[in-house]
C-alpha cells in the first residue's frame, strides 16, 4: 500500500477490521502435522487443519462397529486410532486395518469427549465425571481423576499438564504424571468446550457467556469478554484472534490484543445457534449450523459462501489444502471446495455424523450415531 494511503485516518472500527484481516493472512499458519492428530481439532490451538497428503479421490477403506453411538472424534497417534463411544469404550484401532490393538471400559458413557495423545499416553473424559490416563501402547490404566459432574470437554496435553473441563463449572489442571489437582477455575457455568491454547494461556468461551483467559501456570484469569450468549463450542485460535460461535446465532471472532469482539458474523436469515467448532486457514473460517448450513467467512467476518445439508450441522470441519470435510446429521459425509463451497464428493453414513473428522497419514476418520467409525483415504 503507498505511503499517502497510510496517512488517512480510518475510523476506529475500520482498524480494527484491517488489522484483524492482515494478522489473520500474515500469520504462521496452526497446522496438523500430517501424520498425526492427537486431539480434538487437531492442535494445541483448535484449528482443525491439517497438513497430511490426502487423495484426491476417497474411498472407504475399513469400518469399525463400536456398539454404540460415537459422538466422540477420534484421535491419531503413531499410526494408532483412538476413539470413544456411548458403550462405555475407549478403543485403540490399528489405522492401517481397523484392527482392535485394545479396549478399555470407562464404566460410564463416553458423550462428545475426545481423547488427547501425549507422550505415550492417552487420556479421555466420560459422562460419569471421570478422566482416564491409559498406557497408549496396552490400554492400561496409569490414574484416573473424578470431577463433580459429567465430562463433555476435550482432554488437552500441554507438557507435563493435562487441562479437562466439567460440567460441574471448573476447568481442572491436572499432573500428567499422576492426576494429582494443581489448580482449578470456577466459572459461572459448565466448561463444555475443550480450551485453546495459546502463549502460556487456555482459552474456553463458557456456558456462561464469557470467554475467558487462563494462565496456564497458575490458573489466574488474565481477561475476560463477554460473548453475548452461551456457547458450546471450542475456541479456534489463530495469530491474536478466536474464533466460536455461539446460542445466540452468531459467530465471533475476538481480539485477543485488544481484548474485545473484533467482529460478529450471523446469516441475514436463517437465525440457529453455532454449536460446531470453527476451523480457520489464512482466509477462510468455516463452521457448521444448526441451520442445517456450512459457513465459509472470509478474515473480515463475511460470508463468501453457504453449502445446504439435509439436517443440523454440529460435527467441526476439518480443512487440509482447498477441501473442507464435515459430517452432517442428515447421514452424510461431505467434501467441499473451501474456496467456493461446491461439493465436490459425499458419502452416505445412513446415521447421524455430529463427531468431527481425524486426519492423519493421508486418512480419514469419523464415526456415526449408529456406532460405526469409518475410515477413508
Amino acid at each position: 500500500m503507498k505511503n499517502d494511503k497510510w496517512k488517512i485516518k480510518c475510523s476506529l472500527a475500520f482498524c480494527l477490521l484491517l488489522t484483524a484481516h492482515c494478522s489473520l493472512l500474515t500469520v504462521p499458519a496452526q497446522v496438523t502435522p500430517a501424520n498425526n492428530w492427537p486431539q480434538f481439532r487437531g492442535n494445541l490451538q483448535l484449528t482443525g487443519v491439517s497438513q497430511s497428503a490426502v487423495p484426491g479421490t476417497l474411498r472407504q477403506l475399513w469400518t469399525y462397529e463400536a456398539g454404540d453411538s460415537i459422538e466422540s472424534s477420534a484421535a491419531i497417534a503413531g499410526g494408532t486410532v483412538f476413539v470413544g463411544s456411548q458403550k462405555g469404550e475407549l478403543v485403540a484401532l490399528n489405522l492401517e486395518n481397523g484392527s482392535v490393538n485394545w479396549r478399555f471400559s470407562t464404566g460410564s458413557p463416553i458423550g462428545e469427549s475426545s481423547p488427547a495423545y501425549g507422550a505415550g499416553v492417552v487420556y479421555i473424559g466420560d459422562l460419569g465425571g471421570w478422566l482416564n490416563a491409559l498406557n497408549a501402547s496396552d490400554g492400561r490404566k496409569l490414574w484416573a481423576f473424578k470431577t463433580g459432574s459429567e465430562i463433555k470437554s476435550s482432554p488437552v496435553v500441554v507438557g507435563d499438564r493435562v487441562l479437562i473441563g466439567s460440567y460441574d463449572e471448573h476447568l481442572y489442571c491436572l499432573s500428567a504424571r499422576n492426576g494429582s489437582v494443581l489448580w482449578k477455575f470456577k466459572t459461572g457455568g459448565p466448561v463444555h468446550a475443550t480450551p485453546g491454547i495459546s502463549g502460556g494461556l487456555a482459552f474456553i468461551a463458557g456456558c456462561d457467556e464469557i470467554f475467558r483467559a487462563i494462565r496456564i501456570s497458575d490458573g489466574k484469569e488474565m481477561f475476560r469478554v463477554s460473548s453475548g450468549s452461551y456457547t458450546g463450542a471450542s475456541p479456534a485460535l489463530r495469530g491474536a484472534f478466536a474464533f466460536y460461535g455461539t446460542f445466540g446465532n452468531e459467530v465471533l471472532m475476538i481480539s485477543l490484543s485488544s481484548r474485545r469482539v473484533a467482529w460478529r458474523y450471523q446469516h441475514p436469515e436463517r437465525r440457529f445457534p453455532f454449536y460446531s467448532s470453527a476451523a480457520v486457514t489464512a482466509d477462510r473460517v468455516v463452521v457448521g449450523g444448526r441451520d442445517k448450513m456450512v459457513h465459509g467467512l472470509n478474515a473480515a467476518g463475511k460470508a463468501v459462501w453457504t453449502f445446504a445439508t439435509g439436517a443440523r450441522v454440529e460435527s467441526s470441519p476439518a480443512i487440509v489444502g482447498e477441501r473442507v470435510f464435515v459430517g452432517s446429521n442428515d447421514g452424510k459425509f461431505y467434501v467441499l471446495n473451501l474456496n467456493s463451497g461446491a461439493k465436490i464428493w459425499e458419502f452416505n453414513a445412513g446415521a447421524p455424523l455430529s463427531a468431527s473428522p481425524a486426519i492423519a497419514n493421508g486418512r480419514i476418520v469419523i464415526g456415526s450415531q449408529d456406532g460405526r467409525l469409518y475410515c477413508f483415504g
